[in-house]
């Protein structure tokens, strides 16, 4: 409902108590990684993709990816880079950063933090662009 009426910091926090509260196992991934993908629920979709990562072993022939949106391939890739970063300071690279991270910086900047993961790493970029061209 936060998500139709245009209540992002309603959303967020929606978001951020199913994170911690919900418990990802190989039989619901595919429905949460679904889920979060329809609502652009960007934190849920990383701690999804970071939980298939890490289960990568268990999940491969148990379940079927192929549901699963093309765009989310993006997704995947980036989770497991973050998985090979980890520990390793990389901070500044956007395309890489932890939704937090992302939604952090936007609000240090006044942009807007709902959105998909793409769409944050998009406007970082841009608003980056125009900063660089005004100086």
């Amino acid at each position: 409902a936060a998500d139709r009426f245009g209540v992002a910091n309603l959303k967020l926090e929606a978001e951020a108590r199913l994170v911690r509260k919900e418990t990802f196992t190989v039989d619901n991934i595919l429905d949460n990684l679904l889920y979060a993908d329809s609502k652009n629920c960007a934190l849920l979709l990383e701690k999804a993709m970071d939980f298939v990562v890490k289960k990568k072993d268990e999940i491969i022939g148990k379940i079927s990816l192929d549901d699963l949106p093309g765009t989310m391939v993006m997704d995947m890739l980036t989770a497991i880079s973050q998985a090979q970063r980890e520990g390793n300071n990389g901070d500044d690279d956007i395309d890489t950063m932890r939704v937090s991270e992302l939604r952090r910086r936007l609000h240090e900047k006044g942009l807007c933090v709902d959105g998909s993961r793409k769409a944050m790493v998009a406007l970082l970029k841009e608003n980056s662009r125009e900063s660089s061209a005004r100086e």
